[in-house]
């Protein structure tokens, strides 16, 4: 199924449903971060998606990185939490789903690097190598706040 992301843009339909997700930073021993290229909308991003009935928000995200990229993590702490309304994602079959997002800092334990039905590429990526990427802004802004070791608090936005 294919979408199309909206940030902040004045024609993006109306959202018409929210969807708890989590995503992670995943940042290895030599400070690269890992990213997948996604097979819905065509762009780079961060591993990460929906939250399902029985598990933990934290445990979304370390099953979504295992799904989407092959690596077992350990998650650190919570970057910041994304709800912006502004940001809406048009799906073919009509849905279109306001971002909610949990996104957390987190440690590669093991696993390898594979692609999955969602993921056609998955790279570890230096963070000077990331503009070289087409990623979404809101995702730009997920990986700037993961990589932020001096951040005092999450953000919240």
């Amino acid at each position: 199924m294919g979408r199309i992301d909206y940030f902040e843009d004045p024609h993006a339909p109306q959202a018409n449903s929210v969807v708890p997700a989590a995503s992670a930073v995943v940042v290895d021993d030599e400070g690269r971060v890992l990213v997948i290229h996604k097979t819905d909308n065509n762009l780079w991003a961060l591993p990460g998606g929906g939250h399902d009935i029985g598990e933990s928000i934290a445990e979304t995200a370390i099953r979504e990185v295992r799904e989407e990229t092959g690596i077992d993590i350990e998650i650190e702490h919570v970057t910041g939490i994304y709800s912006n309304p502004d940001h809406v994602m048009a799906y073919d079959d009509g849905e279109v789903r306001q971002q909610f997002t949990i996104c957390f800092r987190a440690r590669p334990t093991g696993g390898t690097l594979r692609n999955s039905r969602e993921s056609k590429d998955v790279r570890w990526v230096s963070p000077a190598d990331l503009s070289n990427l087409n990623i979404h802004p809101s995702m730009r802004l997920r990986i700037e706040h993961g990589l932020d070791e001096g951040r005092a608090s999450p953000y919240i936005g």
